[in-house]
């Protein structure tokens, strides 16, 4: 899958979701964080998967209705399993995240917010 890692996760989730085949774009490797709206923007402009730790990013999404191509937002997940829980997120509702749903991630717990229809 097309993923954009925010900031927030590590360069070493970016690493092994590479390694396990995704396509996988970190903003931590760009010059500067241009912000959320822009980095929101760039992954809908590059059919990309947001995945984060933010919650902004839903703001911007369910509240002011901002496009976007689907997010992932991981909550209390340590650095060490960012990517095994990014990775079981995309094998279970890739084709939700796909079509413009919102997982959240959270110990125990997923909730999907599928896409809306405009």
């Amino acid at each position: 899958m097309r993923l954009l890692l925010d900031t927030c996760l590590s360069g070493k989730a970016a690493t092994v979701l590479r390694d396990i085949g995704h396509d996988v774009v970190w903003v931590g490797d760009w010059p500067a964080d241009p912000g959320d709206a822009a980095i929101l923007a760039w992954a809908r402009d590059e059919n990309r998967i947001l995945v984060t730790l933010d919650k902004d990013f839903g703001e911007l999404a369910v509240v002011r209705g901002e496009p976007h191509c689907g997010i992932v937002r991981l909550v209390d997940c340590s650095v060490t399993r960012q990517a095994a829980v990014c990775e079981l997120v995309l094998a279970r509702h890739g084709e939700s995240l796909v079509a413009g749903g919102i997982v959240t991630a959270e110990p125990g717990r997923l909730r999907i917010r599928p896409a809306t229809e405009d």
